[in-house]
């Protein structure tokens, strides 16, 4: 007698709290509804690996169809969904251990079967808890589950509306598969798109795309099947069977890009955690680059069935980088939403970004070019990992490329600029700013480049924040130019340059303090500068707390506060300090509109606007005034 005969149609109630738990599973563990699709796809997948295993000890389990598949096929008029495998299939008591039972899971089962087994190796199996299957509820209202074990003469149907009890009974012939399962979902009103070509094609595209069993669509009923997914994963071939087109394709397609990789990172770790990882560096900006959230676009597998693109993969100073990691370690249950939280996941981490950052090294003494290419795009992020991350930090600064003063159009590296350093010279000096064209006609660089001193032209915003956070390069501190004393006097010029006779320099000493009087409390100081060669004036911050630049990010930011006070700068050499200076005190009025005049001229110069128009305009008129007589 038949398995279907001894065994009558037969309600049952689940065995667990399934109304709780089902509303969890709705309305908590999966944050995205398209997931139920990779979950029964997953299951599928599942079924026919088993039956793989099983086959190696009972080839006739394969009968006529030993080539694994799964079809999904849509019925968009009745708001019907199936998915039907050719795998191992379920029996009646398989059905309610399985399905019965929510977290029990016949896939755990065959591995604590399979690991006691010897000469086995192990089977790439998904779904160690067995809750997936009920994320169907998610979009159906009463999911049915014909099966048939392999081998079986009987098939059974499973039925549930999720609501506390399901049935099990014997299926009808012409119902239940000739060997595996198929999963029938009534879709609810507002999940029928669930039933429409491109809806499924696009899911099982981006979540299950590279399970090893080929998927076929039929898109409407009568319709012939089509293949929208091979079974075969880029990522699992050796790389010498991949060629540099491939790479390509597969970049623009898990990228959603249409430039070509700059450089492919490809490869599999093992020892301790397992995982494989296909990574792109892109040769173009992507559009999201300087997305507020920072988010990584790095996809994550668990034997070849995607979990999500949230999860972080790389540290956000790497969020351009595109690709995907495939785990054979990591749990594929109901954490798979906060599986980020995993130890396994941050030893990935941790091997990932070093393996891109060495990559780049290569990359960057290997092909120039190419490397350039990757830091004109990608600079300004990887500069943020010097702020950000200090156990990289050192690696990334001897990464990092820069424009200077004397570079011209070629990118320097820190170590090409600590070769040229001068004799004396104690720190790495650099102008934060707009760009390398504005920086360079700046008044703070002349005393550096009367000396030949080499700056740092940086005109990305995170420069200001990276340089402050403690960041040295071979012992050599970074310096604004724009902060504190100069520090050249130590510096020999190639030429000694003028200066004025002593009583020359009397007097404009006593200008200097003259000065810092009639500004008062509007700056810190007054004082002499030896930055300045060609300029009259300049505004510097102090010594301590952020150089201008900063300043200027703050106050713009709305972070700022009032601001540190600035120090003007005066040339005491420049032929205008000097006139001024000599002229007597008994024009007290003419020498207060110089002064000020010469501290709006520097705010000019910084880059800023005259507080007070109609007060600079008056004192201006003055002045001209005055000349013309």
């Amino acid at each position: 007698m038949t398995e279907t005969a001894e065994k009558p149609v037969e309600n049952r109630a689940f065995e667990a709290d399934v109304a709780k738990l089902l509303h969890l599973m709705v309305h908590s563990v999966y944050s995205d509804k398209d997931v139920f699709l990779r979950e029964l796809v997953s299951n599928a997948a599942d079924a026919c690996e088993k039956l793989r295993f099983e086959a190696i000890e009972n080839p006739s389990l394969l009968g006529d169809d030993p080539k694994p598949h799964i079809t999904i096929s849509a019925d968009e008029e009745s708001r019907r969904l199936t998915i039907e495998d050719n795998g191992v299939g379920m029996s009646r008591d398989e059905m309610i251990e399985a399905l019965g039972t929510i977290a029990r899971s016949g896939t755990k089962a065959f591995m604590d079967r399979l690991e006691a087994a010897q000469g086995k190796e192990g089977a790439q199996l998904i779904g160690q808890f067995g809750v997936g299957f009920y994320s169907a509820f998610m979009v159906a209202d009463r999911v049915q589950v014909f099966s048939r074990r392999a081998g079986a003469d009987g098939a059974w149907v499973w039925s549930s509306d999720g609501k506390g009890e399901y049935s099990v009974a014997p299926a009808a012939t012409d119902e239940a598969p000739t060997r595996g399962a198929k999963v029938v979902l009534h879709l609810m009103e507002d999940a029928k798109s669930y039933a429409e070509r491109w809806t499924l094609e696009r899911i099982v595209k981006a979540q299950s795309g590279h399970v090893p069993v080929p998927i076929s669509l039929v898109e409407k009923p009568g319709a012939e099947p089509v293949e929208i997914a091979d079974g075969a994963a880029l990522w699992t071939k050796p790389k010498s069977e991949i060629s540099k087109e491939a790479y390509a394709e597969f970049y623009r397609t898990v990228a959603g890009a249409y430039d070509d990789p700059a450089m492919t990172v490809h490869y599999r770790a093992e020892g301790r955690h397992e995982y494989t990882a296909l990574a792109f560096v892109p040769s173009a900006e992507p559009f999201d680059l300087f997305d507020p959230d920072r988010k990584g676009r790095m996809k994550l597998y668990v034997r070849r069935v995607f979990i999500t693109d949230d999860a972080e993969l790389l540290p956000r100073w790497l969020r351009f980088v595109r690709g995907l990691v495939d785990s054979n370690d990591l749990p594929l249950n109901v954490s798979r939403e906060m599986i980020q939280e995993s130890p396994i996941l941050a030893a990935i981490r941790k091997g990932l970004t070093s393996r891109i950052l060495g990559d780049l090294e290569k990359l960057a003494e290997n092909d120039k070019p190419t490397f350039e290419t990757v830091w004109e795009a990608f600079g300004p992020v990887i500069k943020e990992g010097v702020y950000e991350d200090y156990e990289r930090r050192e690696q990334l600064l001897k990464l990092a490329r820069f424009k200077t003063t004397t570079s011209g159009a070629e990118w320097r590296t820190l170590s090409d600029y600590v070769e040229a350093m001068k004799e004396n010279q104690t720190a790495i000096y650099y102008l934060a700013g707009g760009k390398a064209e504005q920086l360079l006609a700046s008044p703070h660089l002349e005393g550096f480049a009367a000396r030949g001193v080499e700056v740092l032209l940086l005109s990305d915003p995170v420069d200001s924040f990276w340089v402050t956070a403690g960041a040295d390069f071979g012992g050599k501190p970074f310096k604004s130019v724009t902060q504190g004393a100069a520090e050249l006097s130590l510096i020999a010029k190639p030429e000694a340059a003028e200066t004025p006779a002593p009583e020359a320099q009397a007097s404009v000493a006593d200008f200097i303090a003259f000065a810092k009087t009639t500004l008062g409390d509007a700056v810190e100081d007054v004082r002499a500068s030896d930055r300045l060669t060609t300029s009259a004036v300049c505004l510097v911050a102090p010594d301590f707390g952020p150089d201008r630049q900063l300043e200027k990010i703050m106050a713009s930011s709305g972070r700022g506060g009032a601001g540190a006070k600035p120090i003007l700068e005066i040339n005491p050499a420049h032929a205008l300090v000097v006139a001024l200076a000599a002229k007597g005190a008994e024009d007290q009025t003419f020498r207060e509109d110089a002064v000020s005049l010469l501290f709006d001229e520097a705010k000019i110069l910084d880059g800023e606007r005259v507080v007070d128009p109609k007060a600079f305009s008056g004192r201006l008129a003055r002045v001209l005034e005055r000349a013309s007589k």
